[in-house]
């Protein structure tokens, strides 16, 4: 082995990556660079750089204490939103060296899609948002970039990380999702395909492990009852929890091998010459119509059957009860926010900072501080 500092030659970030990217795919020395300009770094690219400053974050390492869907009361088996985050990068990274697409800013975006998360998920964010919505609401997709902007305090001379502008702008695309004319990177698109698959998958498993639905019940769903016919026909006297297993596996490997194949089927006949080219045309990275039909019925399934399961609706509603006590309390009585959060609260007023404070903390911290100061 060459020792390093010998006179081996090490590849330049542009020639690899001319290597074994196609020509749609974003390339590093295309890269629109940062708000503060930062030297090159001698042996890791810019999206390299950005996926290490998440993965740094405070707000990252807090992914591990916040729900998915389920809560910590029903058992440790279920994911979090750090799992879930991990699965998206696994399976967005899986699908994007299979497209020949830029890895290392499939991973930043992927791991950065999640940090805006409050306590308790999406209920959490619902109470958060109806306490601000005459004023701008509350979304985890614009505080993510809130976030790695303002409130990560992490560098002398200026505030956030500094991301580059491609992983900015593609979390300012998942915050207007609304908008049909937005123009994505293919990378950014994938991110959000591989999103999908995850929580169509794990949602499942959590929902049968933890027995709020079962697996009969769950083959009222066309998808998943042609996945276990298949299952049962290729491996015999399995046990319910591998045949659990093995089911959710399949799930996950249906999804990417259908989307794979549509989308290298297509990109082939497109021949797009550059990133430019594919975002402008009418491609979109995800599965082929059947599945993706196929896919709507499992979610309908979910919001119905599991979502809205009787034990999830009681946690969502005494946890929105919470946050909104926690937030009118730290709007009456704004110096129960740390020291080091007051100068930014003279800057967005005590109703942004209360919301913004809550929405940073993990679960356990924020029944802790309801426990400690608003619980009377």
């Amino acid at each position: 082995m060459t020792p390093i500092g010998s006179e081996m030659q090490w590849l330049s970030q542009a020639e690899r990556e001319a290597r074994i990217l196609a020509p749609y795919a974003m390339h590093s020395c295309d890269s629109s660079g940062r708000k503060h300009p930062e030297a090159e770094h001698p042996y890791r690219g810019p999206w390299q750089r950005d996926r290490d400053r998440i993965l740094h974050s405070s707000a990252y390492r807090r992914l591990s204490g916040k729900m998915q869907v389920f809560t910590g009361e029903m058992g440790d088996y279920h994911r979090t939103r750090l799992t879930h985050t991990q699965e998206v990068a696994t399976i967005a990274r899986t699908i994007g060296r299979a497209l020949m697409l830029n890895e290392d800013l499939i991973e930043a975006l992927a791991l950065m899609h999640d940090i805006g998360h409050p306590p308790y998920g999406h209920a959490g964010e619902d109470a958060l948002h109806e306490c601000v919505a005459d004023i701008g609401g509350f979304s985890h997709n614009r505080f993510a970039l809130t976030i790695v902007e303002e409130l990560e305090l992490r560098y002398n001379g200026f505030t956030g990380l500094n991301l580059t502008r491609e992983v900015l702008a593609g979390q300012a695309t998942r915050a207007d999702k609304q908008n049909a004319g937005l123009h994505r990177l293919l990378e950014v698109q994938l991110v959000d395909a591989a999103d999908s698959m995850t929580y169509d998958a794990h949602d499942t498993d959590d929902a049968l492990k933890l027995r709020l639905v079962t697996l009969d019940e769950m083959q009222e769903v066309p998808l998943v009852r042609a996945v276990v016919a298949e299952v049962r026909s290729r491996y015999h006297q399995l046990t319910p929890q591998l045949l659990r297993k093995t089911v959710v596996h399949r799930l996950i490997d249906l999804q990417v091998s259908d989307t794979l194949a549509r989308c290298q089927r297509e990109l082939q006949a497109s021949d797009f010459n550059s990133p430019a080219e594919a975002i402008a045309s009418d491609f979109r990275i995800g599965p082929g119509a059947e599945l993706a039909g196929q896919k709507r019925e499992l979610e309908r399934f979910l919001y119905e059957r599991v979502y809205r399961h009787p034990r999830l609706v009681a946690v969502r509603t005494a946890a929105q009860d919470r946050l909104r006590r926690m937030y009118e309390g730290y709007c009456s009585r704004p110096e129960l926010i740390p020291a080091h959060y007051q100068e930014r609260l003279h800057q967005v007023g005590p109703r942004r900072m209360a919301v913004e404070y809550i929405a940073g903390m993990t679960d356990r911290f924020c029944e802790e501080t309801f426990a400690a100061h608003f619980a009377g």
